[in-house]
């Protein structure tokens, strides 16, 4: 974890100064993974997506909002994505946004955080539970101050509405019902020249 002036410490974690902070696109990830044939790993991930993260006074005071673009998702594969993008799963001519709302923040494990929110998929809202480690903060060449945020949580798909699949002749699914998420966030904080 970077160590600077430009962190702070709440009881025995370090915490990035309170202000509005911009997600840096550019500079952050986000990306799943699912089960595919009950037996291996299928990956991939959103290209187009932005957020703002508020870090309050309190940590537990603050929040966090991310939308993302739908059709931006991206597995390398032409077809699947296009599949993907279908009314079978994201359908993102009637809902090209996935938006995230928190709702809560509270002390995690060790140095974690846990962010309780809201995702909004196909206009169907639910309740997801992001756990977050601040990676610390530097200032960068231009004197701006950015902090990283690595955050995952794992989501039951058919809660929202995505049900697609197909039976295995030798049983089970091609497709898991679990999708785990990780989101690798560099963030630049307002007016921090």
């Amino acid at each position: 974890m970077a160590m600077t002036e430009d962190v702070r410490i709440i009881g025995d974690r370090l915490a990035p100064l309170p202000g509005r902070w911009v997600i840096d696109a550019t500079h952050s990830q986000l990306e799943f993974e699912a089960r595919h044939l009950m037996i291996a790993k299928a990956r991939g991930r959103f290209s187009d997506f932005s957020g703002t993260i508020t870090i309050g006074d309190a940590p537990e005071r603050s929040s966090v909002e991310a939308l993302i673009n739908a059709a931006s998702i991206d597995t390398g594969d032409p077809q699947r994505d296009a599949h993907l993008r279908s009314p079978d799963f994201l359908d993102v001519e009637t809902y090209p946004v996935i938006r995230y709302q928190s709702t809560a923040v509270r002390p995690g494990r060790g140095e974690h955080w846990e962010v309780d929110g809201e995702l909004t998929v196909r206009d169907m809202v639910r309740p997801v539970m992001l756990d977050v480690e601040f990676g610390g903060s530097v200032r960068d060449p231009w004197g701006k101050l950015r902090s990283s945020f690595f955050a995952s949580a794992e989501i039951d798909r058919e809660e929202f509405g995505v049900t697609w699949n197909q039976a295995l002749e030798t049983g089970g699914f091609l497709l898991g019902k679990t999708v785990k998420v990780q989101v690798n966030v560099e963030a630049v904080r307002e007016d921090s020249d």
